[in-house]
C-alpha cells in the first residue's frame, strides 16, 4: 500500500478548516461573542500557518517541480477533483490569510458584534477564496466562486443602512449575472474540449479541430467576462466604487482580495491553457486584455480625481490596481509577470490597510461633520456600533498620519516604498522585452500608469489635508490596540516588501518560471496516482 504522507493533507486544510469552523459557529449564540471571536481568530491564524508551510514546501520543491497535488475522493484526474498548490497558489493563500487575520483582529471589539453571523460568513468567505486559489477544475472554480460570493452578500450588508442596502442589491445583481455568464462559458468549453480540468484542457487544446477551437475561443471569451466582472475591468467594474464606499471597513478590506481573485483566475487559466503549448491558440485574447486593462486604468484615474469620499477613492484605487495588472499581463506576458506579482502584493496590502484606516481617520472629524453625515442619510438605521471606550494611544494622530502617508505612497507608486519599486520594475521589464524600437502601445501603457499614480497622489493628498489639517483643532481619537496593530502590521509588511525586494523578486522569478511551464503543470496533475487501498483480511496480496 502507498500511504499518503500526512503533509499531503495540508493542501486541503485551507478549504476544510474554514468550512468546519464556519459551520460549528452557526448555532453559537451571540452571548458567547468572545468564544466566537477567539475561535475565528484561531482558525485564521492556523490557516496562515498552513499557508506558510505550503509556501515553504513548494519553494523547496518538496513535491516534484514544486507542485503538490491532492486527489479528492482518491479519483485520478481528470475524472476526479484535483486540488493543486504551487508557488503562486501558496503565495495567494498567505496573502489572503494575512489580510484576513488583520481584519478579524480589527473587528474583534466593534464590527463583529453588529451581526450574529459575522464569523460564520467570514470563514465561508475564506473557504471560497482558498478553494479558488487551489482548484484545478473550472466547474469547481465556479463552485468556490459561488461560496465566496454567497458569504460576501451577507458581509456587504453587515451593519446595514439604506446606502449599504442599495449598494448591496446592485452588488448581488451584478454578481448573479456574472455567475450565469460563468456557467455558459464553462458549458461551451466542455462542449469544445470534453473536459473542465485545467491541466487536461491544456494538454488537449493544441490538438483541437478548427470547429472545436473556434467554440473553445468563444467559451473562453465568455468565461473571461465573468472573471473580469469580478476583477473590475472597465466597463464591467462599474459596481465596485459604490460597494467599497458603502461597505463596513473590515468587509471593504476583504473586497480588495476578492477583486484580485478575478485577476488570479485570468492569469491561472490563460497561462496554462493558452501558453506556449497551445499551438495556434497561444496568447489568445491577450491583446483584448491589454486594451481593457488600459481603459480600466484611465477610468480609475478619472474616477479617483472626481471622488471626494475616501471609500470611493479606495474603490477607484482598486480599479487602477486591477487595470494595471491586467494590462501588463496582456501586454508583456511572462516577461513582466514577476514585477506584476510584486505589484499585486504591495497594492493589495496597502489598499486593505487603507480601508481599515479610513474608519479610524473618520473619528478625527468634528461632531458637526458626523451630524451632517447622519442627516444626509435620512433616518437610516445606524450602521456602526458604539465607539470604543478606553484610553488614548500615545501619538494617535502621528500613527494615523504616518500610516495614511505610507498607504498613499504605495497606492500611488511614489518613492520610496514598494509601489514605486513595483512600477519601476514593470517599466524596466516592458522596455527590456522590446527588440529595437519601443512600440507605441508600451509608451501608452507607461503613460497611463504614470497618470494613474498622479491621480492617486493628488486625490489622496487632498483627502489627507482635509482629514488631518483642514479640520482645525482636533482631539486625538480613541483607538484600541486591537485596531491599531492590524493597520500597523499591514503597513510594516509594505515596508518589509521594499526592504527585502531582492529576496521577494528571487522568489517571484521562481514562481513565474514554474507558472509558465504549463507542460509540467499538466504532467503533475494528470500523472498523480491514486493511493492504493490496503488489501482486505484474507484477500489477495
Amino acid at each position: 500500500m502507498n500511504a499518503l504522507p500526512w503533509v499531503q493533507h495540508l493542501i486541503v486544510v485551507p478549504v476544510l478548516l474554514p468550512l468546519m469552523v464556519g459551520a460549528l459557529l452557526i448555532p453559537v449564540n451571540q452571548r458567547h461573542h468572545a468564544l466566537k471571536s477567539t475561535v475565528g481568530v484561531a482558525s485564521t491564524a492556523l490557516q496562515l500557518a498552513v499557508a506558510l508551510a505550503l509556501l515553504l514546501m513548494t519553494d523547496l520543491e518538496s513535491w516534484p517541480g514544486g507542485i503538490g497535488v491532492y486527489l479528492a475522493a482518491n479519483w485520478a484526474a481528470p475524472f476526479g477533483i484535483a486540488l493543486l498548490v504551487d508557488r503562486l497558489a501558496a503565495l495567494m493563500l498567505v496573502l489572503t490569510s494575512t489580510i484576513a487575520l488583520a481584519v478579524l483582529v480589527f473587528s474583534a471589539r466593534r464590527w463583529d458584534r453588529v451581526g450574529v453571523s459575522f464569523h460564520s460568513l467570514f470563514q465561508f468567505l475564506l473557504m471560497g477564496l482558498n478553494g479558488a486559489f487551489l482548484t484545478n477544475d473550472l466547474f469547481n472554480l465556479f463552485v468556490f466562486f459561488e461560496v465566496m460570493l454567497a458569504a460576501s452578500y451577507g458581509l456587504v450588508l453587515h451593519g446595514y443602512n439604506l446606502l449599504r442596502i442599495r449598494a448591496g442589491m446592485q452588488y448581488i445583481a451584478v454578481n448573479l449575472a456574472a455567475s450565469l455568464v460563468f456557467l455558459v462559458g464553462v458549458a461551451l468549453i466542455y462542449a469544445a474540449s470534453g473536459t473542465l480540468n485545467i491541466a487536461d484542457l491544456s494538454a488537449r487544446v493544441a490538438g483541437l479541430g478548427a470547429q472545436d477551437a473556434w467554440l473553445l475561443q468563444i467559451g473562453a471569451a465568455v468565461l473571461a467576462l465573468a472573471f473580469l466582472t469580478k476583477g473590475a475591468m472597465w466597463p464591467l467594474g462599474f459596481w465596485l466604487p459604490t460597494t467599497y464606499a458603502s461597505a463596513s471597513a473590515p468587509v471593504g478590506a476583504m473586497l480588495v482580495l476578492m477583486t484580485k481573485v478575478g485577476v488570479y483566475a485570468v492569469l491561472r487559466v490563460w497561462s496554462t491553457v493558452f501558453g506556449d503549448g497551445a499551438g495556434e491558440l497561444g496568447g489568445f485574447g491577450l491583446a483584448a486584455l491589454t486594451i481593457g486593462g488600459m481603459a480600466t486604468l484611465l477610468f480609475g484615474a478619472i474616477g479617483m480625481l472626481a471622488s471626494q469620499d475616501g471609500g470611493r477613492m479606495a474603490g477607484f484605487g482598486a480599479i487602477i490596481s486591477s487595470g494595471t495588472l491586467l494590462a501588463v499581463i496582456g501586454h508583456s506576458g511572462g516577461a513582466v509577470l514577476a514585477s506584476g506579482l510584486y505589484y499585486l502584493l504591495g497594492s493589495t496590502l496597502a489598499m486593505a490597510a487603507f480601508m481599515l484606516l479610513l474608519e479610524l481617520t473618520e473619528r478625527i472629524r468634528p461632531p458637526g461633520a458626523s451630524l451632517v453625515a447622519i442627516t444626509m442619510e435620512a433616518f437610516a438605521i445606524e450602521d456602526k456600533p458604539e465607539d470604543p471606550v478606553g484610553v488614548d494611544i500615545p501619538g494617535t494622530l502621528a500613527f494615523l498620519g504616518l500610516s495614511f502617508t505610507a498607504c498613499a505612497l504605495v497606492i500611488a507608486g511614489m518613492p520610496p516604498l514598494s509601489g514605486f519599486v513595483a512600477k519601476f520594475s514593470i517599466f524596466h521589464a516592458m522596455l527590456a522585452a522590446t527588440n529595437g524600437g519601443v512600440p507605441g502601445a508600451t509608451w501608452l501603457l507607461i503613460g497611463l500608469m504614470v497618470l494613474g499614480g498622479l491621480a492617486a497622489i493628488i486625490s489622496l493628498m487632498r483627502l489627507g489635508v482635509r482629514t488631518f489639517w483642514a479640520s482645525g483643532a482636533v482631539t486625538p481619537p480613541r483607538l484600541k490596540l486591537s485596531e491599531a496593530v492590524p493597520v500597523g502590521t499591514l503597513v510594516l509588511l509594505c515596508v518589509l516588501l521594499t526592504v527585502q525586494a531582492g529576496t521577494v523578486f528571487d522568489f517571484l522569478d521562481r514562481t513565474t518560471a514554474g507558472l509558465l511551464r504549463s507542460g509540467d503543470y499538466s504532467e503533475r496533475v494528470l500523472g498523480e496516482p491514486p493511493v492504493q487501498r490496503a488489501p482486505t483480511l484474507g484477500g489477495p496480496r
